[in-house]
């Protein structure tokens, strides 16, 4: 045991390639992010056993997406999960081969439409429009994809079809939410404090991956540094603040989390018309 937690050994294991390669620097952060995830992991494992089953969707949400961030970081902190992709420096123009990995992408899908599942959900907008929200953080997830496998500049034309559907979310997540979230009784304070600080860090993905994947300014080491810094405030941050501070003012009835033949229904608080109406015996009688 002492042998293994001496030294990073991973990269002998799983040897680097490139120009731009994960530093044994790098991968010691890796693990302090997987670290941090495992511990996000447990601990709303831990925290969705209190309240009732009505009352854990929001859990539900954040324990998937912390539970596939350790997934994701313990990979790339093993080195594992990468491809080599010829990119120019945009200072010098130089080719150079770096390692692109593809395994953020899956998880950024996971966990930006966990937060937007999230937000859509506390603000009671429609589930057609929570859908359109998910849909366009995948299509922004799929672009970065995309453009990052890219050798050639048409990648950033991927770039801004994937910074398009950022701002369509943005747009919809701030004007459809805040009008919405007052219905259903969250003070619109909650909504947009949670709301402001998603959109804080949502803002920095495109200007982080421009100079990293995209532009190859900063090498795989300090993107790695950037990316886990946002991922754990996105993920952990968002996550903890809305089940173990917020979550305890609101009327999970008026929220109306239920999937019901109505779909997500405002007319009574914590009601659902199925139940109101008449059976169809008593009718036909």
């Amino acid at each position: 045991m002492v042998a293994i937690l001496a030294r990073n050994d991973v990269l002998e294991h799983h040897p680097p390639a490139g120009h731009q390669q994960l530093s044994t620097n790098g991968s010691n952060w890796l693990f302090t992010v997987t670290s941090i995830f495992g511990v996000a992991t447990l601990a709303f494992f831990v925290l969705q056993l209190k309240p009732r089953g009505g009352e854990r969707f929001f859990h539900y949400l954040f324990l998937i997406a912390s539970f596939a961030g350790l997934i994701t970081y313990y990979a790339q902190a093993s080195n594992l999960g990468w491809i080599l992709v010829t990119q120019a420096h945009e200072l010098d123009r130089s080719g150079a081969l770096r390692q692109i990995f593809w395994p953020k992408y899956y998880f950024w899908a996971v966990e930006f439409g966990a937060v937007v599942l999230a937000l859509g959900v506390l603000s009671g907008v429609s589930w057609a429009t929570i859908l359109f929200h998910v849909a366009l953080s995948w299509i922004w997830v799929a672009s970065y994809d995309t453009a990052a496998a890219t050798e050639t500049n048409f990648k950033w034309g991927f770039f801004a079809f994937g910074t398009l559907a950022l701002l369509f979310l943005l747009a919809g997540t701030l004007r459809d939410g805040l009008a919405s979230a007052a219905r259903v009784g969250v003070a619109k304070g909650d909504y947009a404090a949670l709301a402001g600080w998603v959109a804080l860090l949502w803002i920095q993905y495109p200007l982080a991956w421009g100079l990293t994947d995209g532009g190859n300014y900063l090498g795989v080491t300090p993107g790695f540094i950037w990316f886990g810094v946002l991922d754990v405030l996105l993920t952990v941050g968002t996550g903890v603040a809305l089940v173990a501070f917020f979550a305890r003012r609101w009327d999970y009835g008026r929220l109306n989390i239920a999937f019901t033949q109505y779909g997500r229904v405002a007319h009574q608080p914590g009601t659902f018309p199925e139940k109101d109406a008449p059976a169809p015996a008593a009718a036909a009688a």
